[in-house]
Order: C-alpha cells, then sequence, then structure tokens
C-alpha cells in the first residue's frame, strides 16, 4: 500500500496542482448527470404510475396536478444534457492539459545529464513514457477517480430516498450495492492487474523489437539474424495478444457479475417496494419511483468497469513515471578556477546513476588557460566521465571542481530533422549571417553547403541525412566554433574519419582553439599529438601524467593507435 500511495502521489498533486477547479468540476459535472439521471427515471415512473391511477377516477383525474411533474421531468432532463455536455468539455480538457504537463515535466525529468546520457543506451524508453505511459495515466481520472466518487455519491442519494420508505429497505440497499459494486471492480482489477502489466510490456516489447528490425536491418541480414529478430517480434505480439485474451475474460466475468447482481437487486427491490405497497406504507407511484431509483443506482457502478481493467496498466504507468516527476534538486553551481587556469580537481569521486562503484576517482588534476590535455586509456577507463565531470553532466560526491565555462564535443554528432542554420544555431540563436558563415568556413563546410540549391536553409532528414559522415562531423566542429567558451572538451572528434579528413580537421580545431583550453578524450596518436599534456586513466584513476619533449610523453604516444 505504502508502495502504491508513494506511485500515485507525484502523479495526483500534479493533477490538482494543474487544473485543479477543471478536474472538480468536471466531478461536479458527472455527479450532476448521473443524480439527474437517476432523479429523471424515478419521477418519470412516479408520474406515469400516478397519472394512469388517476385515470381510474373522474374526481381524481380532475385534480391531478400534471404540470409541476412534467414541469419537473423537462427541467431534470435539461440539466442531465446540459451536465452531459459540460462534464464531457471540462473531464477531457482537464485531462489533456494535465497530460500535456505531465509529459513536459516528464521530459525535463529525463532531460538531466546524468538521465539523458544513459538514455543514449535505451532511447525507446523515453518515447515509450511519454507516449505509452502517459495515455494510460488517462484512465486515473477518467475511469477510475471520477467513476468511483460519482457511483459512491449515486449509491449514497439512492439509499437515502429509498431509507424515507423504509430506513431498513434503504440500508439493506446501500450496503449491497456498495459492498457488490465496489467489491466486483476490485476482485476484476486485481485478477487483471497482472494480465494488464504482461500487456503493456508485451506491447513495448513489440514496438521496441519493430524499430530493431526497421533501423538494423542491414546489420541483421548480414548477420543471419533477420528471421530471429521476426520471430521475436512475433512473441511479442503473441505474449501481448495472450493478455488481451486474459483480460477479455475477465471483462466478460466482470459484465456476467454486474448483470447478474443488477438482476439480483432489482427483484429484491421488487420484492421490497411491492411489501410496502400492500401494508400501506408507501402508494404505488412512490413504489414505481423507489423501483426505478434503485435499477438506476446500479448502473453508475457499471463505469468503473473500463478502469477496473486498466488500473494494473496505469499503476504500472505511475510506477515508471513518478520517479522523473519529482522536481530535481538544483545542483550547486561549478566554482571558478584561479585566473590562469582552466579547470582544477581535488580529491574528486563521481558515480553514474544507480551504480555503486566510482566512474571517477581524482586526488589531483590541473590544467592552466590555453594549455591543451589529452587523455588516454582503454574503453571504459573513465576519459568520457571525466569529460562529463567538468561540463557539470556527471555530480560529484566528494571533493571539489572548479572549471572554466566548457562546451562538449561528443563521439556522437547529434543531428536534427531540420535545416543546416536550425542544426547550426543551437550553438547560439542570435549569430548573425556573417558569424555563421564564418565558423562554416573554419570548419572547412562552406563550400559544400553553398554549392547546395538551397544552401544554409538546405532541409536535413531525421539524424542529418543528406550529409556525409565528414560534413556531420563538420557540422558539429562549427557548433562547437561558435560556442565561445574558454574550455573545449572533445570526446574522441576524428573517430570514424577517414586520415586526409580526420587531420584537415585536427588542423582547423586547433588553428580555432587558440587562446582556449582543450582536453580531448582519444586513443589515436593524431588527436593526442597536438596536446602539451598526456594523462593516463585506468580503472577511473590517472595513473601517470606526461608533459611534451619527456620520454614518457612519446613512449604515451607510441601506446595510441596510428593513424
Amino acid at each position: 500500500m505504502s508502495t502504491f500511495t508513494a506511485d500515485l502521489k507525484p502523479i495526483l498533486s500534479l493533477f490538482f496542482a494543474e487544473r485543479r477547479r477543471a478536474l472538480l468540476l468536471g466531478a461536479a459535472l458527472s455527479a450532476a448527470t448521473v443524480t439527474a439521471g437517476i432523479a429523471l427515471l424515478g419521477l418519470s415512473g412516479w408520474f406515469i404510475t400516478a397519472t394512469s391511477l388517476a385515470g381510474l377516477s373522474a374526481a381524481a383525474a380532475v385534480t391531478f396536478d400534471v404540470f409541476a411533474p412534467s414541469a419537473g421531468i423537462r427541467l431534470l432532463a435539461i440539466i442531465r444534457t446540459a451536465a452531459r455536455y459540460g462534464e464531457r468539455l471540462a473531464t477531457h480538457d482537464a485531462t489533456l492539459g494535465v497530460l500535456a504537463a505531465l509529459r513536459e515535466r516528464l521530459f525535463r525529468g529525463f532531460a538531466e545529464p546524468g538521465v539523458a546520457r544513459t538514455l543514449l543506451h535505451r532511447p525507446a524508453r523515453l518515447l515509450f513514457r511519454l507516449t505509452a505511459d502517459i495515455d494510460a495515466l488517462d484512465s486515473l481520472y477518467l475511469r477510475i477517480l471520477v467513476p468511483a466518487a460519482v457511483a459512491i455519491g449515486a449509491g449514497l442519494a439512492a439509499s437515502l430516498v429509498l431509507a424515507l420508505m423504509h430506513p431498513l429497505f434503504g440500508l439493506c440497499f446501500g450496503v449491497f450495492l456498495a459492498g457488490t459494486g465496489l467489491g466486483l471492480p476490485l476482485i476484476a482489477a486485481r485478477a487483471a492487474r497482472k494480465h494488464a502489466r504482461r500487456r503493456a510490456h508485451g506491447i513495448e516489447a513489440l514496438r521496441s523489437r519493430t524499430i530493431d528490425l526497421v533501423a538494423g536491418q542491414t546489420d541483421l541480414l548480414m548477420a543471419g539474424r533477420l528471421a530471429a529478430q521476426r520471430s521475436a517480434i512475433a512473441a511479442a505480439d503473441h505474449y501481448a495478444g495472450r493478455a488481451d485474451d486474459w483480460l477479455n475474460r475477465v471483462e466478460t466475468g466482470l459484465t456476467f457479475g454486474f448483470g447478474l447482481v443488477s438482476t439480483l437487486l432489482l427483484t429484491a427491490s421488487l420484492l421490497a417496494v411491492a411489501a410496502l405497497a400492500e401494508t400501506n406504507a408507501i402508494t404505488t407511484p412512490v413504489a414505481a419511483l423507489g423501483l426505478l431509483v434503485a435499477f438506476a443506482a446500479a448502473e453508475p457502478f457499471t463505469a468503473l468497469r473500463r478502469g477496473a481493467l486498466e488500473l494494473g496498466r496505469t499503476l504500472l504507468a505511475a510506477k515508471r513515471v513518478a520517479p522523473r516527476l519529482a522536481a530535481a534538486a538544483t545542483p550547486e553551481p561549478m566554482g571558478l578556477p584561479l585566473p590562469g587556469f582552466a579547470f582544477s580537481l581535488a580529491a574528486v569521486s563521481a558515480f553514474h546513476e544507480n551504480s555503486a562503484v566510482p566512474a571517477l576517482q581524482v586526488s589531483e588534476l590541473t590544467l592552466q588557460q590555453g594549455e591543451r590535455l589529452a587523455m588516454i586509456g582503454s574503453s571504459g577507463a573513465g576519459k568520457s566521465s571525466l569529460l562529463a565531470l567538468l561540463s557539470g553532466e556527471l555530480p560529484t560526491r566528494t571533493g571539489s571542481v572548479a572549471a572554466a565555462t566548457a562546451t562538449l564535443l561528443t563521439q556522437r554528432t547529434e543531428l536534427f530533422e531540420d535545416s543546416l542554420r536550425g542544426n547550426l544555431t543551437l550553438a547560439d540563436p542570435d549569430a548573425s549571417e556573417a558569424r555563421l558563415r564564418e565558423v562554416l568556413a573554419a570548419a572547412g563546410l562552406l563550400a559544400d553547403i553553398e554549392a547546395m540549391p538551397r544552401g544554409i536553409d538546405t532541409r536535413l532528414g531525421e539524424g542529418g541525412l543528406g550529409l556525409s559522415g565528414g560534413q556531420s562531423r563538420r557540422l558539429a566542429l562549427a557548433r562547437l566554433f561558435l560556442r565561445d567558451t574558454p574550455l573545449w572538451l572533445l570526446d574522441e572528434p576524428t573517430e570514424g574519419l577517414d586520415g586526409a579528413t580526420a587531420r584537415d580537421v585536427l588542423c582547423r580545431l586547433s588553428a580555432m582553439a587558440a587562446g582556449r583550453s582543450l582536453v580531448i578524450a582519444t586513443h589515436i596518436r593524431r588527436e593526442a599529438a597536438i596536446a602539451d599534456r598526456i594523462a593516463v586513466i585506468e580503472g577511473g584513476r590517472i595513473s601517470e601524467v606526461s608533459r611534451r619533449g619527456e620520454a614518457a610523453f612519446e613512449k604515451a604516444l607510441d601506446r595510441l593507435r596510428p593513424d
């Protein structure tokens, strides 16, 4: 129960923080719709019965007032129609507004530096959370909270009406209706919870494996795994289909249960009002009113059927989404280094998210302004972690970090389905046309762009489709040049480029970096050769630092992969 509450608390808090009035208005209008419907059915039954009995006597027919009941019926019909229309507008508008806020808050949670780096390994997870999981949470208000509150309110109101006929009748009716009307959905929710979760997992696996098939079909074909991937997709589809089948069975059973309960309730109410009418405790029209009120009061509980089936999916979505909705603690700003230094580290330890093993442990490391440092070591040694630490993406657990404002050039060139201009101005939205041409020329890309039909306004496809690998890297380099920061952090800047292109990129990078400090994470000789110092990282620790001209510096260069 505590876990259940902990998962739902941030969701409900956001619901009411964003659209409290609209959500409460929607619930009130929903209650008004149901109450007016029950009153309309009961009054209509009373009016028809009373009119037919009045027609048996001429005196009664003359004195019978048909105007007040008929006016009441029309008023209730108008209220029911208007409340239904208003309820649809209010509840759906409020729900869509809350879901939009949820998506924004969730995206901000996943955009935190450490989480964003983790998502690079499973980018489909963000897509599922922003779509399927958020969509599942609309059931929390529309199909669980509001129907449950309205059903309980309608049952209580009907019980009070019947209690006016006879207290024991109203009490027994209320207890039976509440016990069965809420008990059946709870039993069904418990039975469906596992299958709803399995269905959600199956659909997620189906989408993820389909994305892998489409994105990696060439590699799968070359490896002879295309058929295996298709089989994996079919298995996920079968898994989700079996869960759907079980959910349909639970729904069928719940529908049958509600039908049985309604029949028993109607039969018992018929016998009760007949007994009361026979003893003259109530009149025949009142008996008709009581019977129809009892019949209508059971209907709101059937609205819980959909919510009961989706409760498991909703709780799973809440469990997945809730941790990223909490407002992230604002990290302490990184201190500025002493004059003449680009950064300084002292007794630093840093950990990746959900890891008990330190990613980095540095006793002391400094870099002077204008100096260039190459970080070398095997894959996973901690080179990229050091860059993440200096850029503020990886928080420190102990020690002190002081660094100048930095720009990070990662291994991957992230380009978007936008124009070349749009991809470039990510680094500086206010950059002038002359400044854009200047950095493109410095990156060696201006001539290629001017040869394109629309020049800098040429549209790129998804992932930068339309540029070669070398052009994409040069565009990322131009974006780096556009960021006027004193410290540049480069993670294997020429990896994947041919020798000639790589040497040209490094030459341009070195020229543009005059007066700036560079930290280069690399395992290629040509990249480390432009450095003034080389630091060797092993297991997250710096084991050796050498300076140009020393024998250790040349020895470290010889350890690296040749051009």
